[in-house]
């Protein structure tokens, strides 16, 4: 026990020293958190005076990867996820020592969009489902032999959709809104048949192989972490759509258009009041260690977790961030204040 602590107490002060070199945050993660994690350390950085924090879009699971990897100067402080830590990363985090701090910041829908140029699509869960899974019962229909994805036009996939190609540009598998659109779209659709549904109960591995795997022959376009080139693609092309978080809707509101998802529109208001089937939860994640070793760490959580910021009529809610009730917003700014360490996942 007493040479563990000789060691711990070695890397501790090599940490201590080594952080001295630093002083700016370093924050990765996200692409849907960047913008408000942006406007966030631009504000940071007028009030206090010290530098900008360094804000990096690097997907939610690329940011996890970078954050549990380490402690010290060459790891970064916080990570931005647009949806909770997963069970797994949570223990790579604890096996490399780093306790965490988790705060919820509010909430985002995820909304499929395109140029204005063409028409507004109405769409249901399961149409997404039938467009965009890899694997979709024959014929389309709730008992159907389990076919190679056969539709390559929305017609196709409804006689109500337009007969265009089926073109989706979206986030890679590091992105959290690719995790979260997997879950509550295409799952979501594919829960609508029945049989499909069933067998979550006799084999979820199977089920869930079925009901997340996204086609892979071209329908869906891998994009990157720049939501903003997707926003591009979309105003040059009038047939394409694409997938992000809403704030990018909001953002470029005279170039594209979000589509209907079961008869509802993806306004900001909907998807406060939960009506919006396809929204979720936004998080950013620090290193307990690095606070009052790397300089403003505290100072930056206060500046995301004020009321001008996240409340209700807070800067970010201008930018799209849905705000959380007050109980959520009390129990997750009291997180960072006291710096509380996550104990679970």
């Amino acid at each position: 026990m007493f040479k563990k602590l000789l060691v711990l107490a070695f890397f501790g002060t090599i940490f201590v020293s080594a952080a001295q070199a630093r002083d700016q945050i370093s924050v990765v993660g996200s692409s849907t958190v960047y913008p408000f994690a942006t406007v966030v350390a631009e504000n940071f950085g007028r009030s206090t005076g010290m530098k900008t924090p360094k804000i990096e879009s690097t997907g939610s699971g690329g940011g996890m990867k970078l954050f549990c990897a380490g402690l010290g100067v060459e790891h970064p402080d916080v990570t931005n996820a647009s949806r909770r830590i997963k069970s797994k990363e949570f223990k790579k985090c604890t096996k490399a020592g780093i306790d965490i701090v988790e705060i919820k910041v509010g909430y985002d829908g995820i909304v499929i969009a395109n140029s204005k140029a063409g028409n507004q699509f109405n769409l249901t869960k399961q149409a997404v489902f039938l467009a965009l899974a890899k694997d979709v019962p024959e014929g389309n229909k709730d008992g159907g032999k389990l076919i190679p994805n056969p539709n390559k036009t929305w017609k196709d996939v409804d006689s109500s959709l337009p007969n265009i190609k089926i073109e989706v540009l979206g986030p890679p598998p590091t992105s959290g809104t690719r995790d979260a659109f997997n879950e509550l779209a295409i799952e979501g659709g594919c829960k609508t048949f029945p049989t499909l549904k069933a067998i979550k109960k006799q084999d979820k591995k199977k089920y869930k192989a079925i009901c997340r795997a996204v086609r892979e022959d071209g329908a869906y376009i891998e994009a990157g972490e720049n939501d903003n080139l997707i926003v591009q693609k979309l105003v040059e092309n009038k047939d394409a759509l694409g997938v992000f978080g809403f704030s990018f809707l909001a953002e470029n509101a005279d170039k594209i258009q979000g589509s209907n998802i079961d008869n509802v529109p993806p306004t900001f208001e909907n998807i406060a009041n939960k009506s919006y089937p396809v929204s979720r939860p936004l998080y950013f994640y620090v290193k307990q260690a690095h606070v009052d070793v790397i300089p403003g760490i505290r100072e930056y959580v206060a500046e995301f977790t004020s009321d001008e910021a996240w409340g209700p009529d807070g800067y970010l809610s201008e930018r799209g961030m849905i705000p959380m009730p007050d109980e959520e917003r009390a129990k997750f700014g009291s997180n960072g204040k006291n710096m509380t360490v996550m104990t679970s996942r």
